[in-house]
């Protein structure tokens, strides 16, 4: 069988014939080993496409409506972006509650478009003022603020005064959040 490989002798042998291995006696060109190599290759690339091709059959089965096999489990997870936020016109006045949801902007705040907005604008918004930062004495006003509930999948309950200049630029960072104050009654 390695006769029909081979290339036929011939009288005169070039210098890079003999350096390439025709013409010696056992020696096979590297063109046949590379046919060998597919021979075998092949059966095995054509498993793998084969069983690629397979794995989209049980989904195809399903339906066309979209809708998952009733064997299947969906899970069922809350928005990643669900808050609710309470603001008083000063400590010892009534809250107003809103709730709100982003990615699409909902719930029940009466700006929850520019809340979701704002929010996006700040990734940080979140973060208490560092106990060791130096702020200004600036008041802004006697305003408190709560938000509560999910954040890109942090849970989020934090408070928000207007009390000094780092707290002041807290709030206003966001304030679309907080909707208008109510009046201090």
């Amino acid at each position: 069988m390695l006769q029909a490989f081979r290339k036929p002798p011939t009288a005169a042998v070039s210098h890079n014939a003999a350096r390439t291995g025709w013409n010696r006696p056992g020696r096979r060109h590297v063109e046949s080993s590379m046919r060998y190599r597919m021979l075998l290759s092949t059966p095995a690339a054509l498993a793998l496409a084969f069983s690629a091709a397979a794995c989209g059959s049980e989904h195809a089965k399903s339906g066309s409506s979209g809708t998952p096999p009733k064997d299947s489990v969906v899970p069922s997870t809350p928005p990643a972006n669900h808050l609710t936020v309470s603001v008083q016109a000063s400590a010892q006045s009534p809250a107003k509650s809103w709730t709100l949801t982003c990615d699409p902007a909902g719930g029940d705040h009466p700006k929850a478009a520019q809340a979701c907005a704002a929010l996006a604008k700040a990734p940080d918004a979140f973060k208490p003022v560092p106990a060791d930062m130096m702020c200004t004495k600036i008041y802004g006003g006697p305003e408190v603020a709560t938000v509560k509930g999910t954040w890109h999948g942090q849970a989020i309950d934090t408070r928000f005064t207007r009390v000094d200049g780092c707290q002041l630029a807290r709030w206003n960072k966001i304030a679309p959040l907080f909707g208008n104050v109510p009046p201090a009654r």
